[in-house]
Order: structure tokens, then sequence, then C-alpha cells
């Protein structure tokens, strides 16, 4: 199985026996081992690897535990605590964590009730765990777009560095999508106010006020139903994809990507993914701002400073059997198939390399 279907499989597995768990050791043992063994890979049955109940002695306070560390080569790199599955997971249930963070070598943190992961890091304050976390993951409703850097945690793709980097943008992006959501829902005042302003030319009374936010409501609704349609309309329209083409061998005159008409362009979730994971393997050799997709009718692009003639890979998802597209020195591109998305960071060092010959 890929990492999704680890994922996925395990989220039917929640779903199924969550009702059945009754207490914080079964939750362990039911889905936070299967996390930690099946998702990210590492050996729950090797203490060198993970250790369960992991002591550590702070000041006064003796003997305390924690559910479970990550270790490689004797540091610890992840320390995970556990709850009952259907308990709420806020701060206040993670004081150990901080303890424990302030007195490790750990730079992530877990807090988890089997169901829902709330991952910390320290961009707050250097060895002090924040109190918001960089990435939520709930196993009942799985955000594909979390799924990129869930990966980078597992045991053959973990680059802390790599971790640390992209937090600090996972963090607020996060916590922005939540401001949207709970506006969807419920706009506030200076949100309907905002709109209100645009569209109506008298005084915003209390009476015009309570108006709008009806109508700001419906509109938000009616917008995101337009998008979801838009979106199907052109997965229907674009159902018979492009055959695979001729590999094409650009040189350094000729523009590796294409500007093409938008609309016969649809970008896929996957191919959003696939961009995700490449970003977080080349973010090591340059600033992830200087990595940037162009998506074209027969593959999805990725370039180095959005310019045609630094291409760093190709994506050949329109096909039933998708290939990463490396170049070499000379531009030519050398196509090589993937089973599934997490084969991308078997080339990670080539796509470094790709870098190095534009610096």
């Amino acid at each position: 199985m890929d990492f999704f279907e680890k994922l996925t499989s395990l989220s039917a597995k929640v779903r199924l026996q969550g009702p059945a768990i009754k207490t914080e050791e079964a939750t362990k043992n039911a889905f936070v081992m299967p996390f930690i063994n099946s998702v990210l890979g590492y050996d729950v049955f090797d203490p060198l690897e993970v250790t369960p109940e992991f002591i550590c002695d702070i000041g006064t306070k003796k003997g305390e535990k924690i559910d479970y560390a990550i270790m490689k080569d004797g540091d610890v790199q992840i320390l995970i605590e556990c709850k009952k599955i259907g308990e709420p997971l806020n701060i206040n249930h993670a004081s150990q964590l901080f303890r424990y963070f302030h007195v490790t070598n750990a730079r992530i943190s877990i807090l988890t009730n089997g169901q829902v992961y709330k991952f910390f890091t320290d961009l707050d304050a250097p060895n002090k765990m924040d109190e918001k976390p960089f990435l939520e993951l709930d196993l009942l409703d799985i955000d594909e777009y979390s799924v990129p850097e869930l990966v980078k945690l597992t045991k053959s793709a973990f680059d802390v560095e790599s971790i640390i980097n992209a937090a600090g943008e996972l963090k607020f992006v996060s916590q922005i999508k939540k401001v949207i959501a709970s506006q969807f829902s419920k706009p506030e005042d200076d949100f309907v106010k905002f709109f209100a302003s645009r569209v109506y030319d008298g005084i915003i009374t209390q009476k015009v006020r309570e108006q709008f936010y009806e109508l700001t409501r419906k509109s938000l609704v009616q917008f995101l139903n337009e998008q979801i349609n838009d979106r199907l309309k052109s997965a229907i329209s674009g159902a018979v994809q492009p055959t695979m083409s001729a590999p094409h061998t650009p040189d350094a005159e000729t523009p590796v990507e294409t500007d093409e008409p938008q609309e016969k362009i649809l970008t896929t979730l996957e191919e959003i993914e696939g961009y995700h994971i490449v970003r977080a393997i080349c973010r090591s050799a340059v600033d992830a701002k200087r990595i940037v997709q162009r998506d074209t009718q027969s593959y999805f692009g990725v370039l180095l400073d959005d310019n045609n003639r630094k291409p760093i890979c190709r994506l050949h998802f329109n096909r039933s059997q998708k290939y990463i597209g490396i170049f070499d020195q000379d531009k030519n591109e050398e196509r090589h198939a993937l089973e599934s998305l997490d084969e991308i960071y078997n080339f990670s060092e080539q796509l470094k390399k790709t870098i190095s010959f534009y610096e």
C-alpha cells in the first residue's frame, strides 16, 4: 500500500472500532501504535527506535513518563503523548510534552487521542514547544493537502530541517483556513460589513447589517458550490486524458513550459500533492518561494524562479502509469515510473542536483 492507502486503512479502523474503545491504553494499542508503525514506518517493537513509557527526570519531578519517544542514533526525535479516543485535545493536556520538549533534543511533538493528531515544534521560541500546532490530522476527515507534510515525518523521509522550514507556513495556513471556514458558517460583523460596504451605497445601520449577514452567508455558500460545480465540469470535460507523447528534449533556447489556455488545463489533487513533495525536498537546497508550479495540458511542471528555462522536474500524471521527469545538465528529460507519490522521495538527490545546475 502507498502512504495514503495506509492512512485511509487506519481511518477505516478508527471509524469501525472507535466506539468500542474505552481506555487510553486501548487507544494506544488499537490506533496509536499502528499509526507509528504502519503510517510513519517506525518499528514499535524495537526499543532503540520507539521507546514506550519514556522516562526523563526533570528537576524535582522524578519518574514522569511520556507515552512514546521515537529515537534515532540514541537521540529523541519525536515525543508522543496519548489520550483516550474522544477526549478533546487542548494545550492543558500537553503539560508533559512541554516539560520533556525543553530537556530533550526533540524538535517535534505529537498530542493525539488516536483519531486526531496535533503536531508541534518550537517556532515561537527555541527549545520551547509552541502552544499552537503547525499541523493537524483528523483520521476521520483527512485533509489531502496535509499528507505531503505528514510524509516528511516518516522514517524513510525524516528530515527535521525540512519539517521545521515548512512548519511556519503550515501553522498560519491552517489557522487562516479555520478562520475562513468559520466565516462561511457564521460571518462576523466586520466580515459582513466589509462586503456590505463594497456593494451598498447607503449608511450601514444595524438593520442593514442584519440583512447583509444572511446575504453574505448565502453568497459564500453559493460561491463555494459554484467552484465545486466548475471543478466537476472541468473533470468531466477532461475525462479523456491526452495520450502519452514522445519524450521531448528541450534546449537552452526553447522554453520548457508553454503558455496554454487555462480553461483547458485541469490541475489534480495528485499533482498538487506531488508538487508539495518536490517542494519539500528542494527547500533544503533553495528558498521554497523560488520553487514554482506550472501546469500544462500534457504534464505538470515544477520550475525554479518561475523560469521556463530552469525546469526542476515534470510530473506526468495524466495517464494510468505515472512518471516523474528528471532533467540532466543539458536539460534532457529522463522519465521514471512511479507506483506511488511516496516514490518521489527516491529522487531527492537528483532533484537537488538539477537545482545546482542553475545556481
